[in-house]
């Protein structure tokens, strides 16, 4: 309620700004104060309500910084109020704010980022304008009209820029030591029954166990968002207390939860704790036993494997373990040159490295010189026996039907094995990109689905792996507001590297 109250405080603020006072008081006040003080309170209650209304979001949150910043403003607003007009009504409910939040300061909790540096070189620039420009306020003409235009509109960005970094999450997280990785990997081995388990040994992943170490989650934090990387993994008595001391520590540093790639089997779990699931799209499996390239429906596939042998090409299946120096270099080579400069994409269903896996696989295609002309990356669900696909790669001038290739290759494989299924892709909005879909609003977003296909490549993606007829298995994204989904979603494609904000240091 706090927030909402400084919101409409805020906007009170900016509209008195923008509106002339009362003649009888504005003149008594220029017949008080020094030229020039009014029409500088003037400009500090709008600034002063812009900030307010900013800090609204950060109120509702209970993040202490922004109460602390709160305090100085309303007692600040107040003041500029009377400065510029006698504004004794706005003035009187700025005090009302004022008093509420010092009645209810135990309710802001929420530290803030640590690393403060950025800020106090900020604030000093920042001061440094203000000051100019409040000298021209009181003696005109002191400076050039231009350098003031300049002036003013540096101070803005510097205060927007002040108040991102006064009131941002935390954003160190934990870098996992030798022992975490080690236990981690043997929560892995023993727990790890869900197709992306293993994807939770991203070097790029921090984790957090439970007090007793017999369950862990692993995520990251993106832009205030601490996204967790598919279902927990361990004792399935510890998972609900595992969320919950997350979610507590999550609070304290002012991070939004959020657990992506969720499987349908612990949607109970994460109900109860108290987050909103929402359908993302559909993960792709197939077992091994029950394919076969028999029949008409598969006959596209059958035809690009039979292509391939008639062309020369060999398929063999090679351990990460085993993998000699030269053989790295080509399938790194093939990897280079599929990707180009498009960055390495991936976060709850793709490795960040392509070797030191254990238990990890390599599908290899040769051409008929022997070369490696295209691979799959597949590494083991450890406690269900089965595979996950984490890359597919090729030379661009290879064969059309390499991919088909390599992936019945990596079926037959695992069939003879025994392995109880491969997973292959992960289709986002599948529901809505299948053909079926007959509302308006589903042929409208299907339609836009389709638009972005050339950046995302989501319906070239539903349509090749529809191709092996696999076991469709929903995924979910669970938050714990409805209103954390616009910020939870950019997170999210931030750390699947399909969204990159503008860097200058990556610009240099």
């Amino acid at each position: 309620m706090l927030g909402i109250f400084g919101a409409a405080v805020g906007l009170i603020s900016i509209v008195s700004a923008l509106t002339p006072s009362l003649a009888s008081r504005s003149e008594l006040v220029q017949g008080v104060l020094p030229p020039g003080v009014p029409s500088a309170a003037r400009w500090l209650a709008l600034a002063f309500g812009l900030a307010l209304v900013w800090l609204a979001g950060s109120l509702t949150r209970g993040k202490r910084r922004a109460w602390q910043l709160s305090v100085v403003l309303v007692a600040a607003v107040a003041l500029a109020h009377l400065g510029k007009g006698l504004d004794a009504e706005e003035a009187g409910l700025s005090l009302v704010l004022l008093l509420a939040l010092i009645r209810y300061r135990r309710s802001f909790d929420v530290a803030g980022d640590p690393q403060t540096r950025p800020l106090v070189l900020t604030v000093a620039a920042l001061a440094s304008l203000v000051a100019a420009l409040v000298l021209y306020e009181l003696h005109e003409g002191v400076l050039p009209e231009d350098v003031i235009d300049l002036a003013t509109a540096t101070a803005t960005l510097l205060a927007f820029r002040s108040l991102y970094l006064w009131l941002r999450a935390w954003r160190e997280r934990e870098q996992p030591s030798a022992p975490d990785r080690a236990r981690a990997r043997e929560l892995v081995s023993s727990h790890g029954h869900d197709s992306l388990a293993y994807f939770a040994l991203r070097r790029d992943k921090s984790y957090f166990f439970s007090e007793s170490r017999r369950a862990f989650l692993a995520y990251t934090v993106l832009g205030g968002s601490a996204l967790v990387s598919g279902d927990p993994m361990g004792d399935p008595s510890e998972l609900g207390e595992l969320l919950r001391s997350f979610r507590a520590l999550a609070r304290q540093r002012g991070w939004r939860v959020a657990i992506v790639s969720a499987s349908a089997e612990l949607l109970p779990l994460y109900r109860s704790a108290g987050f909103h699931a929402i359908k993302v799209g559909d993960e792709a499996v197939v077992r091994p036993s029950a394919f076969s390239l028999e029949g008409r429906p598969i006959r596209k596939v059958r035809q690009s494997v039979h292509r391939l042998l008639r062309a020369g090409y060999a398929a063999e299946v090679i351990e990460d373990r085993v993998l000699d120096p030269p053989l790295r270099a080509e399938l790194r080579g093939v990897s280079e040159e599929w990707r180009g400069r498009s960055p390495e994409r991936g976060f709850s269903m793709a490795m960040d490295e392509l070797f030191g896996n254990p238990g990890a696989l390599f599908v290899v295609a040769r051409d008929p010189k022997g070369c490696v002309r295209g691979f799959l990356h597949l590494v083991p669900s450890p406690a269900s026996g089965g595979y996950s696909l984490s890359a597919m790669r090729r030379c661009r001038e290879t064969p059309n039907g390499l991919m088909e290739f390599l992936i019945v290759e990596a079926l037959r494989w695992s069939k003879a094995r025994g392995a109880s299924e491969v997973s292959l892709n992960f289709c986002v909005f599948a529901d809505l990109l299948r053909a079926g879909e007959r509302s308006l609003p589903g042929r409208v977003a299907r339609t836009g689905l389709q638009s972005l296909d050339h950046v995302f490549q989501l319906d070239r993606l539903l349509t090749f792996t529809g191709k092996f007829f696999p076991e469709w298995r929903p995924r979910f994204l669970c938050i714990e507001r409805l209103s954390d989904f616009p910020l939870v979603g950019l997170a999210y494609l931030r750390a699947e590297s399909l969204l990159s904000p503008p860097s200058l240091r990556r610009a240099a």
